[in-house]
């Protein structure tokens, strides 16, 4: 296996990335760097553990905690937190071919896990495992702590709604979701609208968006966290479920119908301040713009009246009820360093009030755990934890696609429909089953 990680260490595949928000990649987007880069490790007391973490804007919470396990335990956790142009995988390799690896340390799903296999500590004993359905689970055991929780809905303006007579409860699939985009539509002078939906489909940056995100929707609404039909379907030469696909497809027919035309060539910029201001009463979006709203976009947000916002199911059938939720990344256990104690620590993140206070509070983290009573203060904080505790989340695997699919065909397909390039959904989907069978035969 380590012969396996070194193979991967000469040659490391990159990636294009879009970046959004806070300055990071939203959900799941990533990109590998071709080298490992230099940095010197930080030094671990003895009897405790290292943790390395690639999200330099949550360091000083992050070392909040520490301070407050070793407080309460004795045992000392040094935090060491890479970015600002550190690549933290390429570091992390540089790390392993030194013998000094830490005994925590963060990967981002699907795309790195198959670097660490074998290195990484199977934690599915863990009894967090059982308050989260977040964890990241690799041939059926349990190599990856959540600590946060991203989602992916059909996220809206709930003063908008309201103003309209649109209860979002009353949106269960594509019936209920075509009324409610026509009454929108009809009152949307008088609301301030630009359009009911800012659906933006740019593919040179924002390919991303429709390419994955949407698309994914098609692979996982409505499904237990663990089904992966869809996708399994797909892996195996770019197939679709045509049964499936036309009603999601028809979906997509209706975000043309009522987005804003700008969002052929507009921006994610562009997308998300129309959003802020209050122009549309729907994004195609997820809930990593939160942190934009109460940022970036603060005057425009407040200026709209700082509305409450929510989200619904990318419910293409009826009755789907489910958003797409998932940890950005996670964090892992290194099998040969102080095993047991990290396993503490990590058990007392996920139960310990205290510890949770402060992933929420200080470092701004939506948590995955249905156990959990502390808020971030962020404005998709609320949904998420709804829909958590409810029960009604599905997992994404988009990430399984082949990689670039997004960036150099299917983002591509989805600027075409929405520029009227194909007359019906009927076409655009044959179009898009076209272009993966041809990705993946490649």
């Amino acid at each position: 296996m380590k012969k396996k990680l070194l193979a991967m260490l000469i040659s490391v595949a990159t990636l294009s990335m879009a970046l959004a928000g806070c300055g990071a990649a939203p959900a799941g987007d990533t990109a590998a760097a071709p080298a490992a880069d230099s940095a010197a490790p930080a030094e671990t007391p003895e009897g405790g553990i290292r943790l390395v973490n690639n999200k330099v804007e949550v360091d000083a919470g992050l070392k909040k905690l520490a301070e407050a396990y070793e407080a309460e335990t004795g045992v000392p956790v040094v935090i060491e937190s890479l970015g600002g142009g550190i690549d933290t995988q390429a570091t992390l390799k540089g790390y392993y071919q030194a013998d000094n690896m830490p005994d925590i340390f963060v990967f981002e799903g699907d795309l790195q896990y198959p670097t660490w296999e074998g290195l990484l500590a199977d934690l599915s004993d863990e009894a967090w495992v059982s308050d989260t359905e977040a964890e990241y689970v690799a041939d059926g055991k349990v190599y990856g702590f959540p600590t946060t929780t991203e989602a992916i809905g059909l996220a809206y303006n709930s003063d908008i709604l309201a103003k309209a007579g649109v209860d979002p409860k009353s949106i269960t699939g594509p019936e209920s979701m075509r009324a409610a985009f026509e009454t929108i539509d009809a009152k949307k002078d008088e609301l301030g609208l630009t359009a009911v939906l800012g659906y933006y489909t740019e593919s040179s940056q924002l390919w991303w968006s429709p390419g994955q995100h949407v698309f994914g929707t098609y692979f996982d609404s409505g499904l237990a966290r663990d089904d992966t039909t869809y996708i399994d379907l797909f892996k195996d030469g770019g197939k679709l479920d045509m049964d499936r696909a036309l009603p999601w497809a028809e979906m997509v027919t209706l975000f043309n119908e009522f987005t804003d035309p700008a969002g052929v060539s507009g921006t994610y910029d562009a997308q998300v301040l129309g959003f802020a201001s209050g122009k549309y009463a729907f994004v195609t979006q997820g809930s990593w713009i939160g942190a934009t709203l109460v940022n970036d976009d603060k005057d425009a947000y407040e200026a709209a009246g700082s509305f409450e916002v929510g989200m619904i199911p990318y419910a293409f059938i009826e009755g789907q009820d489910t958003i797409l939720t998932n940890s950005p990344n996670w964090w892992g256990v290194y099998k040969d360093g102080n095993v047991e104690e990290a396993k503490k620590f990590l058990a007392w993140c996920a139960a310990d009030d205290g510890g949770q206070e402060i992933l929420a509070k200080d470092c701004g983290f939506i948590s995955p755990y249905a156990s959990n009573t502390h808020a971030a203060d962020d404005p998709f904080a609320k949904t998420i934890a709804d829909y958590t505790s409810a029960g009604k989340t599905s997992s994404w695997h988009w990430l399984s696609m082949k990689e670039g699919i997004g960036q150099n065909a299917t983002g591509v397909v989805f600027q075409d429909y929405a520029m009227g390039n194909f007359p019906d959904a009927k076409t655009f989907l044959d179009t898009l089953q076209q272009v993966c069978t041809n990705y993946y035969a490649n």
